[in-house]
């Protein structure tokens, strides 16, 4: 779930894709466009073309802010017009009547975007929240889930049947959302990303046309909607495999820790982890930089939590034991079910995490193993900057070791998704309650800071980001992949399918 400048990247984005002979309207035409367009009217024409029972909802309805409601309150797409549908059918309706009228239009599957990119839509928001059925197959080796379902209710419905199927670790966000740009999650050290594990996709294209996407029909949709789906298409169900859980407890224990640990902690966790060799029964490793005034006004508290598949009585407990000799302030255990799982980690659906209408500023960077060095400093430029500005104790440096045994097992060019080499995702996160808080650049060169520490670390490897947790403004080699094929490709199936760059509000492979 991080330098070129946005506008460097645009900039080198629109070069490139000029080469390839790909012509797209300017984002600034669209919204005039759109502006002209989006009115009572046109609320009473999309009115008469929906079959279903479909919500539409302007800005003087009562349910505006609701329906417009964002994660991110410093980047807010300008909605117009908020339709609802409640049948898959209807998506396709909405696609094309906005074509038809020359209307920008913006999926929202639920949950964050941290993407400066949806900052510049104008039109209308298809709101996916009621497409929310979850069905599990006869054979119960595969479920169906729409397009609106969130990562906590794929896992709540599957729990009540035993099963369990690929989700990310954020309880607020959608099941589909993730995916469509790899999905890591809990279970991919057993069984690979979130995108490794969908059979079928139904999908409306730019065009308005509804289609089915798997291995056999539209291969190379197939292949671009595993990493890079979001630049073509609105996934409205797809079907994907779930795994028997037989209702177990899983363990998971947590540790603080004070400075003077902190090295000798990151040096355990990189033999432990094992440069991607981690043993799968350990579901991951997560480190968080936090300020815990209880414990200390001065220096932020490193919390450390390994989470095991399985319960305790179970867990190589003893994998552990050189973290219990580095002093930490507290140990605690506890086994929960898989409905719990996001807790501890800090995903829960009322979590801060998940708390909407705040700004943040965010960044990341995706690691090998972790440099000591550079996590120290990362580590002092924290205390040092809380010690300045108390007032942004909130502030999160997160990292995320997954397992990622199942991740290595699928080839790297059998889909869009590019950092299959890449074992550990970090996030930094300033949260703020309003857009125009005074000491936002102060966080902003934070975390720019932060970032450049992490990649730094890596001198070796080029700076890569997972796009779910990207902010817009990284190189789309670090989003989408280093070699050359892969954008070349990418560009080449954008040109086919979206040749004018619909699909452009969420970290575009051809920003507009």
């Amino acid at each position: 779930m991080w330098y070129l400048s946005l506008l460097a990247v645009s900039a080198l984005a629109l070069v490139q894709s000029f080469a390839f002979g790909l012509v797209l309207p300017s984002d600034e035409a669209q919204i005039r466009r759109s502006k002209r367009s989006v009115n009572a009217q046109t609320q009473q024409e999309i009115a008469s073309v929906m079959k279903c029972n479909t919500t539409i909802v302007g800005p003087s309805d009562p349910g505006w802010a609701n329906a417009t409601e964002r994660y991110m309150q410093n980047i807010r797409p300008q909605v117009q017009l908020s339709v609802r549908p409640s049948c898959e059918q209807d998506v396709a309706r909405i696609v094309r009547y906005a074509n038809r009228h020359n209307i920008a239009f913006y999926a929202v599957s639920r949950g964050h975007s941290l993407t400066t990119d949806a900052a510049r839509f104008a039109g209308i928001e298809i709101d996916m929240r009621n497409l929310n059925r979850i069905r599990v197959n006869p054979n119960k080796r595969t479920a169906e889930f729409q397009g609106g379902v969130y990562g906590y209710e794929a896992i709540n419905n599957l729990w009540d049947k035993g099963l369990v199927t690929a989700t990310g670790t954020c309880s607020c966000v959608s099941l589909i959302g993730p995916a469509l740009g790899g999905g890591h999650g809990l279970q991919q050290g057993k069984h690979g990303l979130t995108s490794d594990h969908i059979v079928n996709l139904n999908v409306v294209l730019a065009d308005g046309s509804a289609i089915r996407v798997n291995e056999k029909t539209n291969p190379d949709l197939w292949w671009a909607f595993r990493g890079a789906g979001h630049n073509f298409g609105i996934v409205t169900s797809f079907e994907s495999k779930v795994w028997p859980d037989n209702f177990k407890r899983y363990f998971v224990r947590t540790y603080q820790y004070l400075g003077n640990s902190h090295d000798a902690v990151f040096e355990a966790v990189n033999r432990f982890q094992g440069n991607g060799t981690l043993d799968p029964s350990w579901l991951a490793s997560f480190g968080l930089y936090a300020m815990n005034t209880t414990l200390s006004t001065t220096e932020a508290t490193l919390y450390w939590v390994f989470l095991y598949d399985g319960p305790k009585t179970d867990a190589a407990v003893a994998a552990l034991k050189p973290f219990d000799q580095l002093h930490p302030l507290s140990i605690d255990d506890i086994d929960i079910p898989y409905t719990e799982i996001n807790t501890p980690i800090g995903g829960a659906l009322n979590s801060s995490l998940c708390e909407p209408n705040k700004s943040h500023i965010v960044g990341t960077a995706n690691l090998q193993v972790y440099n000591v060095t550079a996590q120290r400093a990362i580590y002092d430029l924290y205390n040092q900057n809380i010690r300045q500005h108390p007032e942004l104790g909130g502030t999160r440096v997160l990292v995320e070791g997954y397992a990622v045994r199942g991740v290595k097992s699928f080839k790297s060019e059998d889909s869009a998704y590019p950092l299959r080499d890449d074992n550990i995702l970090t996030y930094f996160d300033v949260r703020f309650d309003t857009a125009s808080d005074p000491l936002i650049p102060f966080a902003q060169k934070w975390r720019n800071q932060t970032v450049d520490l992490w990649n730094a670390g890596q001198p070796t490897r080029p700076p890569t980001t997972y796009v779910n947790y990207a902010a817009g403004y990284e190189s789309l080699e670090g989003r989408y992949g280093v070699e050359a094929w892969r954008l070349k490709r990418l560009r080449q199936l954008k040109r086919k399918y979206d040749s004018k760059n619909r699909f452009a509000w969420y970290n575009p492979i051809v920003p507009v």
